[in-house]
């Protein structure tokens, strides 16, 4: 068992940081290794820093969100076998879903009058959603 730890190699016992700065990379990928506010490297798969809460240099940049275009529809209607209005139906019931979620996060209800008032929109909306469903069901080509 002794000869094991005599084997060890010193590879092994210096710090991962100090590998990082000997190999041959380049000085971009260097940076986004460590954090460049306390120099300790950042664990994997992070997005700040986990000593002092720096944002990652590499993940610093912004995220567009982008409106799903026409081929994105129609590969979402080749994947579920939907027709056009059938998926047009669909789209709606589930707008209407988040739109009967939505009434319940974005008002809040004070008196009884407020509170049934906030039933009948969820209610409202509820409905739409169930007219869309049942239309993209009625509208869907049968095989």
């Amino acid at each position: 068992m002794a000869g094991v730890v005599n084997q060890a190699h010193n590879e092994f016992w210096t710090p991962p940081a100090a590998q990082i700065i000997a190999s041959p990379i380049r000085s971009n990928d260097i940076r986004s290794q460590t954090c460049p506010e306390c120099q300790t490297e950042f664990i994997l798969g992070s997005r700040y820093c986990h000593c002092c809460g720096a944002s990652r240099p590499d993940l610093a940049v912004e995220r567009v969100v982008e409106i799903p275009g026409l081929t994105e529809l129609i590969s979402l209607r080749i994947r579920l076998g939907l027709t056009t209005p059938s998926l047009i139906a669909f789209l709606f019931g589930a707008f209407c879903l988040v739109g009967a979620v939505s009434v319940g996060i974005l008002f809040t209800a004070r008196t009884s009058l407020d509170w049934q008032a906030i039933q009948l929109w969820r209610i409202e909306w509820l409905l739409g959603a169930i007219a869309g469903f049942v239309a993209g069901t009625l509208l869907k080509k049968t095989a």
